[in-house]
């Protein structure tokens, strides 16, 4: 316990540096089993669609008020996040794709930072078709219901929204190969250190 406990002494920082080629290995064995978690267990497929939000501060602000364009800007950006997790989008999102609305919002879809310019709608499915239509059809929804609160006069009239990108859009692993490598890796290693430092070897 005391061992444990003590700091690395020389000795011990020396036999770890010369065990160069147990941190080889180590790395390679924990990148080989990075690999096989990510063949045998493999995340689900991530799609992105963009629309371009654009909230024209030159027309609703046409004074130089930088104070109250952060407000403007802060307000409706919330607006517009608040919409885009809807109970009616997020219900014709589940009556389409046969996905419970919980589901939907704590699993499947995920919203960018909201902003000015694009807004990127991302879905995960393990079926990659079925993640790029559940984003495209939430990004289209998404502008169908703000033009129609623009033209009920709940979202400021200068607002202009544009989806511009809903067909044939990136569809990839929402993890890479290269994340699991990594982990894998750096796992091993992290393990590596433990046994060089704290285990001593049998006299």
């Amino acid at each position: 316990m005391n061992f444990i406990l003590s700091s690395p002494s020389l000795e011990d920082l020396i036999r770890l540096l010369r065990a160069w080629r147990f941190w080889v290995l180590g790395a390679v064995i924990g990148a080989l089993i990075g690999a096989a978690v990510y063949f045998i267990a493999s995340p689900p497929y991530r799609a992105r669609a963009t629309v371009n939000v654009d909230f024209n501060l030159e027309q609703a602000w046409p004074q130089d008020t930088d104070r109250q364009q952060f407000y403007y800007l802060e307000r409706e950006a919330r607006k517009l996040e608040e919409l885009a997790w809807h109970d009616e989008i997020m219900g014709q999102l589940s009556s389409e794709f046969g996905i419970p609305m919980e589901e939907l919002r704590n699993d499947k879809l995920q919203l960018s930072q909201p902003a000015e310019a694009g807004w990127h709608f991302y879905a995960d499915d393990n079926d990659p078709q079925i993640a790029a239509a559940l984003a495209s059809t939430w990004a289209e929804t998404f502008v169908q219901r703000v033009q129609a609160e623009i033209a009920a006069g709940n979202v400021n009239e200068f607002v202009k929204l544009e989806v511009t990108q809903s067909e044939k859009i990136p569809t990839a692993r929402s993890i890479p190969l290269s994340g699991y490598l990594l982990t894998g890796s750096t796992g091993f290693l992290v393990l590596a250190v433990f046994v060089v430092l704290f285990i001593k070897s049998k006299k």
